[in-house]
């Protein structure tokens, strides 16, 4: 499951397309201005960047060189400068496309997909700690046996998969995990679910293994 960074300043836009991101199948994180969206891109993880030139802080050109030098990430520009200066601008910093508002959202899916085909994907399946999760098919087995899963708990053990061996905070883990009628997992119901979770992935779920509590910060898998 990719996951994008939509850095956009128009708050109504972002909770519309973040939705929509969302349904579609992408863990997405949304920032506001440039210092947020270094911030989320320094915990890593990003498969791509939407970005709009017009930010709260800082501008979409110079985080667009700074995104390709330091974090490698493929950018898209999302904006409503249409103007050729912007286009060659964005294009020639390293932006792998550059698509104007108003947009249609089934024409942005497509483009956002062939850039991720073009740079490659994460894994189809992961091995996590003797757990076998199968991104492709959805599916959880651990010894030849599947494991049933809600789409939550499944969601919250494919980010744990991805960041395996490192501390994942719980911040991080509250902003990219949506119940199924699109709202905010709040503190309390994240602890219910990395229970629930444990439950029927860990050996032992009373002293587990693969999801450790990392205390005051989060959990490290």
């Amino acid at each position: 499951m990719e996951r994008i960074l939509l850095v956009e300043d128009d708050l109504m836009i972002a909770d519309s397309l973040g939705t929509f991101l969302r349904q579609e199948g992408f863990l997405t994180a949304c920032a506001t201005g440039q210092k947020a969206a270094e911030e989320c891109l320094d915990e890593g993880g990003f498969d791509l960047v939407l970005l709009d030139i017009s930010l709260k802080d800082g501008n979409g050109f110079s985080l667009c060189k700074k995104i390709r030098e330091q974090y490698q990430v493929p950018v898209i520009f999302l904006t409503a400068s249409g103007d050729e200066y912007s286009v060659v601008t964005g294009l020639e910093l390293g932006a792998e496309d550059y698509i104007r508002k108003p947009f249609r959202p089934r024409e942005l899916l497509s483009r956002i997909r062939v850039v991720l085909r073009r740079g490659g994907k994460r894994p189809s399946v992961y091995d996590f700690y003797g757990i076998r999760v199968d991104a492709d098919k959805a599916s959880v087995s651990k010894d030849g046996k599947e494991i049933v899963l809600s789409a939550l708990e499944y969601r919250l053990l494919l980010i744990f998969c991805q960041n395996k061996g490192n501390v994942v905070k719980r911040g991080k883990l509250l902003a990219e995990l949506w119940d199924v009628g699109g709202d905010f997992v709040n503190d309390n119901t994240l602890t219910v679910y990395i229970k629930r979770l444990r439950e029927k992935i860990e050996d032992d779920p009373a002293q587990p293994e693969r999801i450790r509590t990392v205390r005051g910060i989060g959990y490290r898998a």
